[in-house]
């Protein structure tokens, strides 16, 4: 929460201590976010945003989800958006996961009994993933869109791997190159947005955040069998980022009795941001999934 003598300023400028923030176990200013219903909230949702973007870009999900009367909370990982850190780097891909706990503990506190679900997007479906595998027990459910579990095949490929290994040894700080936006979504529109965003880290991927990642992606293998928890699943066919036979692996390993995956064909990455009738698909599963969940999280019983 805001503290009068912060003296701390994002990296925009813009002073914490008027802004809404926390300060995670390493002494790092985390900016956040909370879209709150006008009476009591039924469940809590944390969002977790993807690779060099921010939590504002889940303002419209989150406004969807708080006319559920649901108190959704998020904030800017390390290195990204109007959180302290040098731009998409991380120490160790755990750092996300421990913050998104922290969190999570902070609002659990507040509302004590009520049950909480996670969202995540890309990077952040990962880092979900292994918050759900740690607390297991501790969530009613996740809602994963185009979940970072298999890294893509043309971009991960041994040979590659192997060199971001060695480079990794000498060259962290060296840039594997931009994100093409692209390939994030068929619609145009939202491109513009994302290449016109001041908070989004368009510097290039570098080699020790591309390690990181793929840390990630073998801790996201292992952790697999170990969820039990309810899920809805949401992946692009033609996801060019995040490899669609993640969607499939994820679906077979996990042992959760209640899990759903919808595909959506020839959509790309950021399922929420596509042409207008996955988009609106999209927001409607989510809301009839999140609804159900949450009425039965609330009784006790399955859906």
């Amino acid at each position: 929460m805001p503290e009068e003598s912060s003296p701390r300023r994002t990296p925009q400028s813009v002073p914490y201590q008027d802004l809404p923030h926390l300060v995670n176990a390493d002494g790092q200013y985390l900016f956040c976010r909370y879209w709150k219903p006008s009476g009591t909230p039924r469940a809590l949702v944390f969002v977790s945003h993807g690779a060099g973007e921010h939590c504002g870009r889940y303002d419209e999900l989150a406004r969807m989800l708080v006319g559920l009367e649901l108190l959704v909370f998020a904030h800017d990982h390390v290195g990204h958006g109007q959180s302290e850190g040098e731009r998409m780097v991380v120490s160790d891909f755990q750092v996300f996961i421990r913050d998104v706990l922290q969190h999570v503990d902070v609002v659990q506190k507040d509302h004590p009994g009520l049950p909480i679900f996670l969202l995540g997007h890309s990077m952040g479906g990962a880092i979900t993933i292994l918050t759900a595998a740690q607390r297991p027990g501790h969530f009613s459910g996740m809602v994963l869109i185009s979940p970072l579990v298999l890294a893509n095949p043309e971009s991960a490929t041994t040979f590659k791997v192997l060199a971001v290994k060695v480079l990794n040894l000498v060259l962290p700080n060296v840039s594997l190159g931009r994100i093409d936006s692209s390939t994030l979504s068929r619609n145009k529109t939202e491109v513009d947005i994302y290449d016109t965003d001041p908070l989004i880290c368009r510097a290039g991927l570098k080699v020790c955040f591309g390690i990181q990642l793929l840390n990630a992606v073998s801790r996201v293998e292992r952790a697999l069998p170990k969820l039990t928890l309810p899920f809805l699943l949401l992946q692009g066919s033609a996801d060019r980022l995040c490899d669609s036979r993640g969607a499939y692996l994820l679906m077979e390993s996990a042992k959760s009795q209640d899990k759903t995956l919808k595909i959506y064909e020839g959509a790309y990455h950021i399922l929420h941001k596509e042409l207008p009738e996955v988009t609106s698909s999209v927001f409607r599963e989510i809301n009839t999934w999140v609804s159900q969940r949450t009425a039965a999280a609330g009784t006790g019983s399955p859906p």
